[in-house]
């Protein structure tokens, strides 16, 4: 699974149109890593990553990949910020994607609206079965909505997304379904430390 294999798969979701929540506290401690196994790689040192615009933080194994691309939509030109990580010898990427709405749409699109389009798109463009849904907040309250899908060469993505400030973020672990039996706990821990920094 390739920087370049994930592409596609990265950008289809975040172009996006127009119950009881669960809390989704984020803990300030260390990414849970179980000791490796006969079966479990080692795993990577975690360290905190925050982006250039410092509007967020998340530990990371190792420094991401930085890649930027403009998609054109509905909306106007949307500019996309990814930073994705893969350990070697894993058959897994950690990935964070943002992008900003225009003014005026952020303001006057339901958050609700903005999370349910993004899973539906996400869905359909990688052609995917959703296995879970709920809905989340980040640790400082902004709305967010957490997915489990499995698209059809078996990839599965767990992502948790966050309209925060007029922007869109999402949260990714893209894995094997083998190799995510071994990650469970490393790939929850990893999607706990994701904190959305508010403009000062």
């Amino acid at each position: 699974m390739t920087f370049r294999g994930l592409l596609p798969l990265i950008t289809a979701t975040m172009i996006c149109g127009g119950s009881v929540l669960v809390e989704a506290r984020q803990p300030q401690r260390p990414v849970s890593v179980a000791k490796p196994t006969a079966t479990q790689p080692v795993q990577p040192k975690w360290k905190s990553f925050t982006p250039p615009d410092g509007r967020f933080s998340i530990l990371m194994p190792g420094q991401p990949e930085r890649n930027s691309e403009t998609q054109k939509t509905y909306m106007g030109e949307i500019n996309l910020e990814m930073f994705v990580a893969q350990p070697p010898k894993q058959e897994v990427a950690y990935v964070v994607v943002y992008n900003d709405f225009p003014y005026s749409y952020g303001q006057i699109t339901n958050p609700q609206t903005i999370l349910n389009n993004a899973r539906d798109m996400a869905l359909k463009t990688t052609k995917s079965n959703l296995i879970s849904q709920r809905d989340i907040r980040s640790s400082n309250g902004h709305p967010g909505k957490e997915i489990v899908y499995v698209n059809t060469g078996g990839k599965i993505t767990r992502s948790r997304m966050y309209v925060a400030e007029g922007r869109l973020y999402q949260v990714m672990a893209i894995t094997s379904r083998k190799q995510q039996q071994t990650l469970t706990r490393t790939i929850t821990g990893y999607l706990n430390s994701f904190h959305v920094v508010l403009k000062k």
